[in-house]
């Protein structure tokens, strides 16, 4: 189904625009009910959940929330559809679910406590539930629930693990987990509903190097036990199937560069692969009885998310730096779409190679059409850390070109996409590393005529908010303002405070507890270097964030009260980011104010 946005546009700016413009998701849809979608908009102004009826076109909005919801999963018969309830961003909740066609919601599993979700898979027939969950008291347990039954507990352990998959007849369970401590690297083990253990599967054992796995999923035929995995053997993630019966290891063997990932097609004859290499992706199609892989052509840019469709199709979410999101399909045209404002294309990205202590450094670089330097530059630092920046359309790089700055995004060490030792070079010196990576990237963008070195900004959310805060303490003469989205600010409370997944990561990242390794935490804590902070500092936080918990956050602007340093702080009723459209384009106008009444001329 495609619809025409309106083609008339109130008078507003394009960068608030390109916030007020429609977005959809990648539709997720039922596997025995194809014509049954879930998918999330913005339509309202909040993003929300949407159910789809392919086959007559009816849209019907799921969720109504004053902070959103995009916590979603379709069941495989498209009866119901579940959805995360938590407390204003906390991320603490039960899962709730209502009919696909409309009614009331339930407590999908009724007697299970609140949590921390630790993910969920379905059966076909709706009937039966794989919960997983985690708490600070408990760590992960998952649960089998069945209706009309007792809820079980199948699973339970201290450090982190997940539900990965439920296989097609309901017989076999797929999960990940971290009982060996490193929250970086999962291994693989698969149960019966009863909760003993049938195989497993773990790349952390038996040598040196340290390596992960992931379930993709099982294969989509009733009796089939081969299970979809990414693993990293080669220096990569790649996919690679595992016939957990027989205990048969099927290699794919590839032959692209870069990070792979899969999902199956749904008769389980073929994968369809997502290659990722030097911030941008592309599809293609492998025949597992052939041994046969066929590039799917796709625009050059970013594929976000795709999925293959019961006709043999294939829709993907796509975009670039320079052109807006849309869902699309192999079939021809753009497959989701809302009525309403157009929003505005941005510029094209540059790629920049740049030698570093590490070795070279991608860097994505967009600057005003027409520019030239030395012009005001906006280093924008991704969040993760286990994530990178890539040729795909953003709202809040696309604001700052608006207004006459350029913006650099770099994939610093610990970013994904660039191989494993790249991504797992970030231990023990956690945030210096990646900050001589910026450094280096920041020299390059003086030297080059490109950045005026008296108007820098280092900013970011997330783990970029926290390497911004950590910049400016530990670089005073190297940046002119720091803005600071959702940070952490001061590590030891922020670990003591955290959502208990994020403290084995910080565990497995600085190899131990703050007690166990002060020095570590301390030489990482942005709090460790507050009083050297010369620039001008905004810091905005959600008070219900457990990623980043507003405790730490108030420590440290305690310090810079009491130096006088100049600093502004916005604190917003949320967790980790809005999924309110004002709310959103409220904070980056601040962001922007910030900077026009403290930077330099």
């Amino acid at each position: 189904m495609s619809e025409s946005r309106t083609p008339d546009t109130p008078d507003m700016p394009d960068w608030e625009q390109r916030f007020r413009a429609p977005r959809v998701s990648l539709p997720d849809w039922a596997e025995d009910a194809p014509d049954r979608a879930l998918f999330v908009s913005n339509a309202t102004g909040t993003y929300e959940l949407y159910a789809w009826d392919r086959a007559t076109g009816e849209r019907r909005q799921v969720t109504d929330r004053p902070n959103g919801t995009t916590d979603g999963v379709l069941s495989p018969d498209g009866a119901w559809i579940w959805w995360f309830d938590d407390k204003d961003g906390d991320e603490f909740g039960i899962w709730r679910r209502q009919p696909f066609t409309g009614g009331p919601d339930e407590p999908a599993v009724p007697g299970l406590a609140p949590s921390y979700p630790a993910g969920l898979a379905l059966s076909r027939d709706g009937r039966t539930a794989v919960v997983g969950r985690s708490t600070d008291d408990d760590g992960t347990t998952i649960h089998l629930a069945r209706e009309g039954a007792e809820t079980v507990e199948i699973y339970r352990h201290r450090e982190s693990a997940g539900v990965g998959d439920l296989s097609h007849d309901g017989s076999l369970i797929a999960i990940e987990h971290t009982e060996h401590g490193d929250a970086m690297h999962a291994a693989l083990r698969v149960l019966r509903p009863d909760g003993t253990t049938v195989a497993e599967l773990d790349d952390t054992k038996g040598g040196v190097e340290e390596l992960g796995l992931e379930v993709l999923g099982f294969a989509p035929v009733d009796g089939d036990t081969r299970l979809l995995i990414g693993h990293q053997r080669r220096g990569r993630w790649e996919p690679v199937v595992w016939d957990v019966a027989t205990g048969e290891v099927t290699d794919l063997e590839l032959d692209l560069p870069g990070d792979l990932g899969a999902e199956w097609c749904p008769d389980g004859s073929a994968l369809l692969v997502v290659h990722g290499f030097e911030a941008r992706s592309e599809l293609f199609r492998y025949d597992l009885a052939a041994r046969e892989l066929t590039r799917i052509p796709t625009p050059p840019g970013t594929v976000s998310g795709a999925t293959a469709r019961p006709d043999g199709s294939v829709e993907y979410l796509w975009s670039s730096a320079a052109e807006p999101p849309a869902v699309r399909s192999t079939a021809g045209g753009v497959v989701l779409d809302s009525p309403g404002l157009v929003c505005p294309p941005s510029v094209p990205v540059e790629d920049v190679w740049v030698e570093g202590p590490g070795g070279r450094i991608h860097a994505l670089v967009q600057k005003p059409a027409g520019a030239t330097g030395p012009l005001p530059t906006v280093f924008d630092l991704h969040g993760g850390p286990t994530w990178h920046d890539s040729d795909s359309f953003a709202a809040g790089p696309a604001a700052w070109v608006d207004h006459g700055y350029a913006v650099v995004r770099v994939n610093y060490r610990g970013s994904t996409g660039y191989g494993r030792a790249w991504t797992d070079a970030l231990k023990h010196r956690v945030g210096l590393i990646e900050l001589e990576d910026v450094a280096a990237v920041r020299d390059w963008a003086v030297s080059s005529g490109l950045a005026d070195p008296a108007r820098l900004i280092l900013t970011g959310a997330s783990w970029g908010g926290y390497l911004t805060l950590l910049g400016v303490g530990t670089q005073p003469d190297a940046w002119a303002l720091g803005i600071a989205v959702v940070p952490v600010a001061d590590y030891v409370t922020a670990y003591h405070d955290e959502m208990e997944s994020l403290k084995a990561m910080d565990r497995t990242l600085l190899g131990g507890t703050p007690e166990e390794v002060p020095d570590r935490f301390a030489a990482s804590s942005p709090l460790t270097y507050v009083d050297q902070v010369k620039a001008p500092v905004y810091i905005s936080a959600g008070v219900n964030d457990p990623r980043c918990p507003i405790r730490q956050i108030d420590n440290y602007v305690k310090r810079l009260e009491a130096r006088g340093a100049t600093h502004e702080v916005y604190r917003y009723d949320a967790g980790h980011g809005s999924l309110v459209v004002d709310e959103r384009i409220k904070q980056v106008g601040l962001e922007l104010d910030f900077a026009a009444r403290h930077l330099p001329s």
